[in-house]
């Protein structure tokens, strides 16, 4: 199945995949949207190689970075209406939104199915658990054709061989990265990172 193939079944939205296609180009600039397509094409095969909802994956894809363009200051006020974790409006777009899209995803499109909407908020840092379909956003947005940056042939080689080995590697390197740049870290990406390296080494 290719993504030119998909058409929602009405299982977790009532809105077609062209609306929301529509919906979503409005929302930012010609190159984002065109990675929203590879992402959502990279994340249809990696749906299908390791068995997770092919629609639900294609959802969730193409609503990840529905308001990565949005205003910091809508973003803010969503936060904070929302109960969401304040410390992230220090952060900017760049951690925020992922949260106020998934927020998006429920409040627009309808999207109730709480993995569809966990692996849009996680989409950027991870999360401390993931379930298949974050983990197959979290890798695409990624390794999606696009990416050229250095390491991201070791990351699609992993993803190849382990969903886990691949979000690991992702996580401990944006670590790294974010170190290297002196940029602060939100506390959520330490907590996700703990997390995985204590399951990683084998401990509880």
């Amino acid at each position: 199945m290719t993504k030119t193939e998909l058409a929602y079944t009405g299982i977790y939205t009532d809105w077609t995949r062209e609306a929301i296609l529509a919906e979503v180009e409005k929302q930012m600039k010609p190159s984002r949207f065109q990675h929203v397509l590879r992402v959502e094409a990279c994340s249809i095969q990696l749906a299908e190689q390791y068995g997770a909802s092919v629609e639900a994956c294609s959802l969730a894809a193409l609503l990840h970075d529905f308001a990565k363009e949005h205003d910091v200051e809508s973003m803010k006020a969503i936060v904070l209406s929302e109960g969401m974790d304040s410390e992230m409006s220090g952060y900017g777009s760049e951690i925020m939104h992922g949260p106020t899209g998934a927020y998006y995803a429920k409040t627009v499109f309808g999207i109730k199915d709480e993995a569809i909407l966990d692996a849009i908020r996680q989409h950027t840092i991870g999360g401390e658990t993931m379930t298949l379909i974050g983990k197959v956003l979290f890798i695409a947005d990624y390794i999606e054709s696009g990416r050229a940056f250095k390491g991201v042939d070791e990351a699609r080689r992993l993803a190849e061989i382990s969903l886990d080995e691949a979000a690991y590697y992702k996580i401990e390197k944006t670590i790294i990265h974010l170190v290297k740049k002196e940029l602060p870290i939100y506390p959520g990406t330490i907590y996700v990172y703990n997390s995985w390296i204590q399951r990683k080494v084998g401990k509880s």
